[in-house]
């Protein structure tokens, strides 16, 4: 009996790590719920109490989350821990906004350079249809959805990359930009001109990516972030002005 113990192990554990390469990969993202024991221990042809073993490994690893009576759930570990601080820092120290847009500018051209390069036919269709949520978002003014759908558009696009780093990376810096892309969305809706040209932007890289030019990709993904950051300073200042102006007037500000 203790003979065969070790080999249940070793099972648990290659379960284990299929269970983890699927959650790095994005197969399995944050509060996506894990199969029916019953059913997953049949895909992964293992036993119930190898499959229990597996997943308490990662739930001792904080990937998983059991809940009772709420089944397995993949928590935000892999994304949290790097966004959390960061969010309290941008709100903290405004500056660091410049910074963090510089760091979008390399993140977001590579991934959709990689993209274009590597992207499989599944990853075409889910950018495609990432891409026509986001222009009915943006043909309703809905704008929390226009919010929603432009995060995860470029999250396809950095998935798409089959770059690990890079799709949890992007993942991360996301969830701390969001408030960023809500409030640069809100003064750009503002300025039809700079509403078509965002919409724009967002149609070349789709395009790009999807004719698998990756240098074009590169270039048209940088070309958005650069025009996101100038908008962004141009809002800034005039809020500036727009506080000085009350100020002289002897308003609150």
């Amino acid at each position: 009996m203790n003979q065969s113990r070790p080999a249940v192990t070793r099972i648990a554990d290659a379960v284990a790590k299929d269970l983890e390469l699927r959650i790095l990969e994005g197969s399995l993202k944050p509060g996506d719920r894990l199969p029916a024991e019953r059913n997953l221990a049949v895909e992964l042809n293992v036993s119930r109490p190898t499959l229990r073993e597996a997943i308490q490994k990662l739930v001792s690893k904080g990937l998983l989350s059991t809940r009772h009576g709420g089944g397995t759930v993949v928590t935000d570990r892999l994304e949290a821990t790097f966004s959390d601080p960061w969010q309290q820092m941008l709100q903290g120290h405004p500056l660091l906004q410049s910074d963090m847009l510089e760091f979008r500018h390399m993140l977001e051209g590579e991934a959709a350079l990689l993209a274009a390069e590597r992207a499989t036919d599944v990853d075409i269709e889910r950018i495609g249809a990432a891409f026509a949520a986001l222009e009915a978002a943006y043909d309703s003014d809905d704008m929390q959805a226009c919010i929603d759908t432009d995060v995860a558009f470029h999250q396809a696009v950095a998935e798409a990359s089959h770059n690990t780093m890079i799709g949890h990376l992007s993942a991360s810096l996301m969830r701390v930009v969001h408030g960023h892309v809500s409030d640069n969305l809100i003064h750009l809706h503002a300025s039809p001109k700079d509403w078509a040209h965002i919409r724009a932007q967002h149609r070349a890289i789709w395009e790009a990516v999807r004719s698998h030019e990756s240098q074009v990709s590169k270039r048209v993904a940088r070309e958005h972030i650069t025009f996101v950051r100038q908008t962004m300073a141009e809002a800034a200042t005039l809020e500036g002005r727009r506080h000085t102006a009350r100020r002289r007037l002897g308003e609150p500000v």
